[in-house]
C-alpha cells in the first residue's frame, strides 16, 4: 500500500474509508477528513497556489505514504509507532467523541509523520526551500475545518457544548489542533534535516512519545471537560457508517 503520487494517494484513502465504512469501524472518521484533506490539497497544486507543485505533490505523497504504512500495520496486527497504536487502540476502545477520534488522527498524522517525512525528504538547505509551501497549505487546512464541524455537529448534537466547558468551538478545537500541530512539525522537521542518520532513531522516538502524550491529552481530558465529554458523548450518533459517509463528503 504505497502511492507514487496524490491521485494514488486518493485511490488508497478511497480503499481505506470504504473499508472502514464496510467494518462499521470508526478509525474511518479520521481517513475520510483527511481524504478531504487531500483533495483539497491537490485543487491547490492544480490552481496554481504553491511555488513549485510537483514538489508539493512529492510532499504530500511521501507523507501520506506514513498513514498507509501504520494503518497497514494496524490492520495486519502488528506493533505501528506507539502514538499511532494509541490513536488506534482509543479509537476502538470506544468512549471517545467524534471529533476526539479526528484530532488523534490529526495529531499523530501532524504531529509525527509530518515533521519527520518533510525532515527527510528535504534534508539539509532544501528544507529553507519548502517552507513557504508548507505554511500555505495551512489556508486550505483551514478551508475544511468549518465543514468538518458542521458534519461532526450532525451527529453530535451536545457539542456545541465544549465551548461552554472549555470556551473553545469545535471548529476552533479542529482549526488550533491543524494550525498548532503544523508549526510543531516544521520545527521537528528542522531537526530531522540537519541530524545525521544515525541520530534520527533518537530524534523520532523523542517526537513519537511527545506526539503519544498529547494523544492522551486529546484522549482523556480531566475534569471537569471529562464529565462535558461523557454528557456529549452519551447524545452521540453511533452510526459509524452513516458519520463515515458525511465526513467523507465534506
Amino acid at each position: 500500500m504505497r502511492a507514487n503520487n496524490i491521485d494514488e494517494v486518493l485511490a488508497i484513502q478511497r480503499t481505506i474509508v470504504d473499508d472502514a465504512k464496510a467494518r462499521n469501524d470508526p478509525i474511518g472518521y479520521f481517513a475520510a477528513v483527511y481524504r478531504q484533506v487531500t483533495v483539497e490539497v491537490k485543487r491547490s497544486i492544480e490552481a496554481g497556489v504553491f511555488d513549485d507543485g510537483p514538489r508539493m505533490n512529492r510532499l504530500d505523497t511521501a507523507f501520506a505514504n506514513a498513514y498507509f504504512a501504520a494503518y497497514e500495520a494496524q490492520q495486519a496486527g502488528r506493533r505501528t509507532s506507539r502514538s499511532w497504536q494509541f490513536a488506534f487502540d482509543r479509537t476502538h476502545a470506544g468512549g471517545v467523541l467524534i471529533l476526539q477520534s479526528v484530532l488523534l488522527g490529526i495529531n499523530t498524522h501532524i504531529n509525527l509523520d509530518l515533521g519527520v517525512v518533510t525532515g527527510k525528504t528535504f534534508p539539509g538547505t532544501a528544507l529553507i526551500g519548502v517552507l513557504d509551501d508548507f505554511d500555505r497549505i495551512n489556508d486550505t487546512l483551514a478551508g475544511v475545518t468549518p465543514r468538518a464541524r458542521a458534519v461532526i455537529e450532525q451527529f453530535s448534537p451536545r457539542l456545541g457544548e465544549l465551548t461552554a466547558a472549555t470556551g473553545t468551538s469545535a471548529e476552533l478545537a479542529l482549526q488550533f489542533s491543524l494550525i498548532a500541530a503544523r508549526d510543531e512539525a516544521k520545527r521537528a522537521a528542522s531537526v530531522i534535516a540537519v541530524m545525521p542518520d544515525m541520530v534520527d532513531a533518537a530524534a523520532i522516538d523523542l517526537i513519537d512519545n511527545r506526539t503519544k502524550l498529547l494523544g492522551r491529552i486529546v484522549a482523556d481530558p480531566t475534569e471537569p471537560l471529562a464529565t462535558a465529554v461523557r454528557h456529549i458523548r452519551a447524545a452521540e450518533s453511533t452510526d459509524v457508517r452513516a458519520i463515515i459517509a458525511a465526513l467523507d463528503t465534506l
